[in-house]
C-alpha cells in the first residue's frame, strides 16, 4: 500500500545517469550560441564542409535504395576500406588491419563507449589522461566504472612514466586510455612513447584504449599509433572520420581490436544502435578510398593557422604548449586568473568563445583551449581578444 509521502512522487533518473558530468566545453558553447555573432573557438568543429564527392556518394546510395539495415559490425565494403586506409596511411600490416577486426560505430565516441562497455565491469577502474577529453571521464561513469586521472607532461602533453602510473593502480585497474594526437594539448607521441606505455600495460595485463581520432592531422611529423608500436599490448584502436574528413555531423567512426574483443564490442553496438546508417557508411567508403586532397589541404591550413597563432602568442607574450597535431592551442594563463570565469566573461563581454582548461581535468585549471579549426582570421582575432582581456585583469 502506498504511503502518503510516496503518492504522486516523481521517479528519479538512475544514479549512473546522474553521475555523468556535464561538459564544460558545451556550457561555454551554450553561452556563445545565445550571443549572436559570437566567434566559436571552443568546439573541435572544422570550418570546412564535407568534400563534394563524399556527399555525392551518400546521395547516390540513398537514391539506389541503400537505405536499409546493415550488419551490426559494419558493411563489408566499409570495413575493407578501413583496412586499406590503415595500411596506406597508418603503416599497419595487413594482419593487424584485417577487416574482421573492424567495428563500425556512431563516431569515435561510439567506439569508445563500446570499448569501455566491453572491458569494464561495474566498479572497475580506468586510467585517463589529465588534461584530457572530458568524455573519457563521462564514459567511465556511464558504464559505472571509476575514472582515475594520470597527469600528462605539463610542458609537452607527453606521456607519464611507468612509476607514476604504478602509483595510481589498484586491483580494480583494467585499462588505460591514451590519446595521440592529443585533445586538448596537441601533443603527438613518438613510436618510443607508444612502445613504452604499451609494454607497461602488457606487463600488468591491462587493456590499452588508444584514441587516434586525429591521426591524419599532424603538423611536424606523421603521427604514429599504439597497435604497430606495441605488438604485445592488448590494444583497442579508435578512429573517426569527423575531424580529418570534416564529417562531424555524419557520426561515423570505427574501432579495431582482436577478434574476441571486436565481437564483444559488436554486441554492445547491437544493443544501443543496431547498426550505423547505411548511406553514411557508403559515403565513408568514398571518403577513405576517394581523393584525399581535402584531407591534406585541411591539414596544411591548420598548420598554417598554428604557425600564425604561435607567432602572435609570442608577440603578445602569451604562454602556450606548441601543438604538433590535432587542431588545438593550449594557452596557459597567469596563476592569478580563474580560467573558467575568464572563459565565460570572454564570451559574454567580448563575444569570443574558448574552452576553459578545467573542462579537461584538474591539471587544466589554469589554461584555455583554443580551436585552430576555425578560420585563421577568427583564431587570430580571438587570440588578440584574449590578450586584451588579460591585460585588463592585471
Amino acid at each position: 500500500m502506498a504511503t502518503a509521502t510516496s503518492v504522486g512522487a516523481a521517479p528519479q533518473p538512475a544514479s549512473r545517469a546522474r553521475a555523468i558530468p556535464g561538459s564544460g566545453i558545451r556550457a561555454v558553447a551554450a553561452a556563445a550560441w545565445a550571443r549572436p555573432g559570437a566567434v566559436h573557438l571552443e568546439l573541435g568543429e572544422p570550418a570546412y564542409d564535407t568534400a563534394p564527392h563524399i556527399v555525392d556518394a551518400a546521395a547516390a546510395a540513398a537514391r539506389a535504395g541503400r537505405t536499409h539495415y546493415g550488419p551490426t559490425a559494419g558493411l563489408p565494403e566499409f570495413r575493407e576500406a578501413v583496412a586499406a586506409k590503415l595500411v596506406r596511411d597508418n603503416g599497419w600490416t595487413a594482419d593487424l588491419a584485417d577487416p574482421a577486426r573492424v567495428v563500425v560505430t556512431a563516431g569515435g565516441v561510439g567506439a569508445l563507449f563500446a570499448a569501455y562497455s566491453a572491458v569494464l565491469d561495474t566498479g572497475d577502474e580506468i586510467l585517463v589522461p589529465d588534461p584530457g577529453w572530458p568524455n573519457f571521464v563521462a564514459l567511465a561513469h556511464a558504464v559505472q566504472a571509476r575514472p582515475v586521472r594520470y597527469t600528462v607532461d605539463a610542458g609537452t602533453g607527453g606521456p607519464p612514466n611507468g612509476a607514476e602510473l604504478d602509483a595510481l593502480m589498484t586491483p580494480r585497474t583494467r585499462a588505460i586510455v591514451v590519446n595521440s594526437p592529443a585533445n586538448p594539448t596537441g601533443a603527438v607521441w613518438t613510436a618510443a612513447d607508444c612502445a613504452a606505455i604499451g609494454e607497461w600495460a602488457s606487463d600488468r595485463g591491462l587493456w590499452v584504449i588508444s584514441d587516434e581520432c586525429y591521426d591524419r592531422l599532424w603538423f611536424d611529423e606523421p603521427a604514429t599509433g599504439m597497435a604497430m608500436n606495441a605488438p604485445s599490448a592488448n590494444v583497442i584502436s579508435v578512429f573517426s572520420l569527423s575531424k580529418s574528413y570534416a564529417m562531424t555531423g555524419w557520426r561515423i567512426g570505427y574501432a579495431v581490436a582482436a577478434a574476441p574483443l571486436a565481437a564483444a564490442m559488436t554486441r554492445v553496438q547491437e544493443a544501443v544502435a543496431s547498426c550505423v546508417s547505411t548511406p553514411t557508411q557508403l559515403a565513408a567508403v568514398a571518403a577513405l578510398l576517394g581523393p584525399q586532397e581535402s584531407v591534406e589541404n585541411m591539414r596544411l591550413a591548420y598548420r598554417a593557422t598554428r604557425d600564425a597563432a604561435l607567432a602572435m602568442c609570442q608577440r603578445l607574450d602569451l604562454r602556450y604548449i606548441r601543438p604538433s597535431g590535432a587542431f588545438y592551442l593550449w594557452l596557459q594563463l597567469p596563476d592569478t586568473i580563474d580560467a573558467q570565469q575568464f572563459a565565460f566573461d570572454l564570451v559574454e563581454r567580448r563575444g569570443v568563445a574558448v574552452a576553459p582548461g578545467s573542462a579537461f581535468g584538474p591539471a587544466g585549471a589554469g589554461a584555455l583551449r583554443v580551436s585552430l579549426a576555425a578560420t585563421e582570421d577568427d583564431v587570430l582575432n580571438g587570440i588578440e581578444t584574449i590578450a586584451a582581456a588579460l591585460e585588463e585583469t592585471q
